[in-house]
């Protein structure tokens, strides 16, 4: 079953931080974001991370690209950030 409370993807884009090559700290993610036109800064970012603040789709997208991982492994739907094994559904 899937939550309802908190931020499914925050604890992913730390996770997608430390295992960039090389890990990015917030104010790299921050400038690489900005670069893709994202106007999410290291703050919002600090607060996605520790769950307080909730992530739209089009933001959700720019982690993605950022990260170099998948839209499914940033809301916790395959196991692997590249997308390479899936986790099945639950209604």
């Amino acid at each position: 079953m899937f939550s309802t409370e908190g931020n499914l993807s925050g604890d992913r884009v730390r996770i997608g931080r430390a295992i960039h090559k090389p890990p990015l700290t917030q104010e790299e993610l921050e400038r690489k974001l900005q670069l893709l036109g994202s106007e999410l800064n290291k703050r919002m970012l600090s607060r996605i991370e520790l769950g307080e603040r909730h992530v739209c789709d089009i933001e959700l997208r720019f982690l993605a690209i950022a990260l170099d991982v998948t839209l499914d492994w940033l809301v916790g739907d395959c196991e692997d950030p590249k997308g390479n094994v899936k986790l099945p559904r639950t209604p």
